[in-house]
């Protein structure tokens, strides 16, 4: 008879105790406006998946689609203060 063993790093990895670092938080923080955008854009598509696409329905999604640029094009333009980076 085999005995079940359970991995120990696999179930301390999402233990309680484990917080994100200041960093990460400091990252989120900085992304929010980026998340945002993208719900209210997810939001819009959402809306018109079990029908056809009114004029407000698709001036909504304009509107999403244009904060959702102007939130990632802000993030990129901005100093974050962190060197380096994915090349």
């Amino acid at each position: 008879m085999n005995p079940i063993v359970t991995v120990q790093d696999a179930v301390t990895a999402f233990a309680d105790w484990i917080e994100p670092t200041t960093f990460e938080l400091d990252a989120i923080d900085r992304e929010m406006p980026v998340i945002l955008a993208d719900v209210d854009l997810l939001d819009a598509h959402i809306v018109t998946l079990d029908r056809t696409p009114t004029e407000v329905d698709e001036r909504r999604m304009r509107r999403a689609r244009r904060r959702a640029l102007t939130a990632r094009a802000a993030l990129h333009n901005s100093p974050s203060g962190v060197t380096g980076g994915a090349a």
